[in-house]
């Protein structure tokens, strides 16, 4: 440390071990109060992680929370259309309006400002970031409880500056069964590590399939690896959801809200449990 230092690290181009790391999380809108923020994450495309973060979106609702989601989905926004959200958003000078589901559930997404809800999004890394962290400091979101971000798959642009730029609480990683899976889930718990963001648990999706004859458990996917993944990286397993053609069909007709699975009993437990520890 120079003994000219005025402690004032902004102005100050010398590198010494007084010099602290810039935080570079960004303020929510003014008009903004979101208590707890929990990212739905996935290491590849395809397992049901919109579908966890509808699912996690109507149970908080149900469950007298003020909710939110934040799609950060933005090449696949899918989040609209579960909920038969068609609205546009509007805005004025102080920043953006979320749109609100049947329930009252707040929304924002990309599908939701395009004039087509099938126009593609051909943008570049940055610019997809740059969308997502707009999505956080334009958007009047009011008082939240609890606020939902869908996250891309992977380990991109997108997802490192959710993690950069929105305090996060916790995530939970979606899996399914496949053995190839319990290696990308391994990509995901270590940039959350990397990143300092808490890992909440696991959900298991397509975990199983039930006979409506018999009732048998059919393992459609292989046999699931996920006690074993969860032991691996001392994760808990919040649930493990099967699949359900009823629950794919209030999915495509726009109406989870309605849907009742009791298989994600531990989501509503996970949430439970947050708001009493906070």
């Amino acid at each position: 440390m120079s003994q000219e230092c005025n402690h004032n690290c902004e102005t100050c181009s010398q590198s010494c071990s007084e010099r602290q790391p810039q935080s570079l999380l960004e303020k929510p809108h003014d008009l903004s109060n979101i208590k707890k923020v929990i990212a739905i994450v996935s290491g590849k495309g395809g397992v049901g992680k919109s579908l966890v973060t509808g699912l996690s979106a109507v149970l908080s609702q149900r469950n007298g929370y003020s909710t939110a989601v934040l799609d950060a989905d933005i090449t696949g926004p899918s989040i609209p259309k579960m909920f038969n959200v068609k609205e546009k958003v509007q805005g004025s000078e102080a920043g953006l309006f979320p749109v609100k589901t049947a329930t009252g559930i707040r929304m924002i997404s990309l599908n939701l400002l395009t004039e087509n809800e099938t126009d593609p999004v051909i943008w570049r890394g940055p610019v997809l970031a740059g969308a997502v962290k707009q999505f956080w400091t334009d958007v009047i979101w009011g008082d939240v409880d609890f606020m939902f971000i869908d996250m891309p798959p992977g380990t991109g642009d997108v997802p490192l500056t959710v993690f950069q730029s929105i305090p996060v609480d916790g995530i939970i990683i979606v899996t399914s069964p496949q053995e190839l899976v319990s290696m990308i889930v391994a990509k995901a718990v270590k940039m959350a590590k990397m990143m300092n963001i808490p890992i909440l648990g696991l959900v298991e999706n397509m975990s199983y399939i039930q006979c409506d004859d018999c009732g048998k458990k059919l393992s459609v996917f292989g046999q699931s690896h996920i006690e074993q993944t969860a032991k691996e990286y001392d994760l808990d397993i919040i649930a493990k959801l099967p699949i359900d053609p009823k629950l794919a069909a209030a999915c495509d007709a726009g109406t989870l809200e309605l849907f009742s699975l009791p298989e994600a009993q531990g989501i509503e437990d996970l949430l439970n449990k947050i708001t009493d520890n906070s």
